[in-house]
């Protein structure tokens, strides 16, 4: 059942008076970066909460996850100090399909990865083990730090809870398809893994695979950033 076909739940999407800004920089397209230091949780301020969902557009996205079933809760814009940020995010609860360690998402992101997982990774598993996803593995979304979790560089994706990692598969059957191991596995899983990249290029403005570099040789990195940086 797709789903559009699944009923469709709707979670308030609370009333604001402000509207925030959301600003950052891709993790794969800016040429130039400014020195930063990595965040330091003992560093930073406490969060600072503000009402979300007050513009049009994240409105919208809100109302198009509404639609398709996924069940979500909308979170307080949150500045977590340090130029990390939540903004217009929410917390998916169901997809259609269990999923591990998500956490704050913007809702563009989550609502593509909802149509990723529903359009490209089940029918992928149908396709070429003749079997159903029953878990989407992740290393998480929001994460203040910098790119690769270096103590200087530019801030990444994730510390603007733009970005989820995405380690693996787990079949009804009992098979795991990891990243690691599987990119360069069996014929199946590269084909059923590079299917799912090819879909996510089309998806999201970012996605780094094992082949970009040795730091994601386990992990699609998946973010909203850039305008179709794929590798």
């Amino acid at each position: 059942m797709t789903l559009a076909h699944r009923p469709r739940t709707l979670v308030a999407v609370a009333a604001a008076l402000a509207v925030a800004a959301c600003s950052g920089t891709p993790d794969a397209m800016k040429r130039s970066a400014s020195q930063r230091p990595a965040a330091s949780p003992s560093s930073r301020p406490q969060a600072t909460l503000t009402p979300s969902f007050t513009s049009a557009a994240a409105r919208q996205c809100a109302a198009d996850l509404q639609q398709a079933g996924v069940k979500f809760t909308p979170l307080p814009n949150a500045d977590h100090g340090g130029g990390c940020t939540s903004i217009d995010s929410v917390k998916l609860l169901d997809i259609g399909t269990p999923v591990t360690n998500l956490g704050p998402m913007t809702c563009p992101l989550a609502r593509n990865f909802a149509a990723w997982v529903e359009y490209a990774v089940r029918p992928a598993a149908r396709l070429y083990f003749r079997t159903e996803v029953v878990r989407v593995e992740t290393f998480g979304t929001y994460s203040c730090r910098n790119i690769y979790g270096g103590r200087s560089g530019r801030l990444s994706q994730h510390a603007l809870s733009n970005a989820v990692d995405v380690s693996g598969f787990v079949l009804a059957d009992g098979r795991r398809i990891m990243l690691d191991g599987g990119w360069n596995g069996d014929k199946s899983s590269q084909q059923f893994l590079r299917a799912l990249h090819t879909s996510a290029c089309r998806r999201f403005g970012t996605v780094l695979s094992p082949d970009y570099n040795a730091a994601h040789y386990n992990h699609f990195h998946l973010d909203m950033s850039g305008n179709g940086y794929c590798r």
